[in-house]
């Protein structure tokens, strides 16, 4: 029997739109004031349009391998459909990078983030999973369901997806990723099992977006009421809007802006340390292992986007936006200048590296990505965060 859902459709509802133009907090500085018109373009602009594209892009990939699915159950080729799976794969992958500059809210609260996005794949696990006969066949008869609710998140998420999409190869004991689409070749347990990981991993984007938003498309609806989902009506967009106001968790707009400026140091501190360092130091199998996205190939795209994430939340995603950078530069146009110089040149750093999968140890590329982006966590951290605390 599904679950009744409570959408809270009242007055509320109409006076949280997040699309509005802020909301009415008592302005007490100049500052506060400048402030508060960066927050509706950050919230509207960067995070929701940013989730709510990733969630685009999910249902895309969830018709991909449904269509998977059907073509195994049929005994029928499905070449076209698996390429056309790893694309969605890429974009709603890009999207996810593209956020990790503010993993604060819902997706820090509710561990979407460990859900969907834990790696690296826990390479060992998965083969056992996938030669397990019992456990497969719990898979085949069970769905989406044994999936969602029966398997751990080194088993979920974007990357037990990419580890069925695209093709690896056995090398010294390790699975070593090509970057080319799986062959049409999947068994009926294994097409069972990607249709579960990818309705799970589309389920939490969709919370996502309805968690920030307070609404989605009737399309992304049905995909949380087939799943008996009932996400956390957290409104959060509004939670930074009304920053100030009672219900908010934002004493002010300063608050918000740093918590901005903070994720950001978050995902920076992480590309270079952990992202960029581990595979550059590999100093064990461990370290070497610590490859973010080893069978898609794309390490080093979903890195330049983490920076890009930093760039949308600093700069503003659409032109004309009011941004935190506007803010830095009428207070300190020279610093603004070196945060923005930075983030191109980590961008560029890293996008320098070649084939960072298999060359990432004692690479001189990588070395010089994770002194660029550790220099961009540097001056947000200390200066631009010193700035607003002035």
């Amino acid at each position: 029997m599904k679950k009744i859902f409570k959408w809270a459709l009242s007055a509320a509802c109409v006076m949280g739109m997040v699309a509005c133009n802020g909301g009415n907090t008592e302005i007490t500085s100049d500052k506060e004031e400048a402030l508060q018109r960066v927050v509706p373009p950050y919230v509207n602009n960067t995070v929701i349009a940013t989730y709510s594209a990733m969630a685009d892009e999910g249902l895309k990939l969830l018709a991909s391998t449904q269509q998977i699915a059907d073509a195994v159950d049929a005994g029928t080729d499905y070449t076209t459909v698996m390429i056309e799976a790893d694309t969605h794969w890429r974009a709603m992958r890009k999207h996810w990078e593209q956020s990790e500059a503010f993993l604060f809210g819902p997706v820090d609260a509710h561990a979407i983030d460990p859900h969907i996005d834990s790696w690296p794949l826990d390479f060992n696990a998965m083969n056992a999973l996938l030669s397990n006969v019992a456990q497969m066949q719990n898979i085949e008869e069970a769905g989406i369901a044994y999936v969602r609710g029966a398997l751990g998140p080194t088993l979920q998420g974007f990357h037990a997806c990419e580890y069925l999409l695209f093709e690896s190869e056995i090398r010294d004991g390790r699975a070593v990723g090509t970057g080319r689409p799986h062959a049409a070749n999947l068994t009926k347990a294994e097409s069972v099992y990607l249709l579960g990981v990818v309705s799970d991993l589309v389920e939490q984007a969709c919370v996502l977006e309805y968690c920030w938003k307070g609404e989605i498309s009737d399309a992304k609806m049905k995909v949380l009421e087939d799943a008996e989902i009932e996400p956390w009506n957290d409104r959060y967009g509004e939670q930074l809007i009304n920053a100030g106001k009672a219900g908010s968790v934002y004493v002010s707009y300063q608050a918000v802006a740093e918590e901005i400026v903070a994720g950001c140091v978050d995902i920076a501190d992480e590309v270079a340390k952990l992202k960029l360092g581990n595979p550059y130091l590999s100093s064990n199998d461990e370290e070497r292992d610590y490859i973010e996205s080893p069978y898609s190939c794309t390490s080093t795209i979903d890195f330049a986007d983490n920076i890009r994430s930093i760039q949308h939340a600093y700069c503003g995603s659409q032109a004309g936006d009011q941004s935190i950078s506007n803010y830095v530069s009428r207070q300190d146009a020279e610093l603004d200048a070196r945060v923005r110089k930075a983030i191109d040149e980590a961008i560029a750093a890293i996008e320098a590296i070649q084939n960072f999968e298999s060359t990432a140890q004692n690479n001189p590329q990588v070395k010089a990505a994770i002194d660029k982006v550790a220099a961009l966590g540097d001056v947000l951290d200390k200066e631009v965060m010193a700035l607003l605390a002035k």
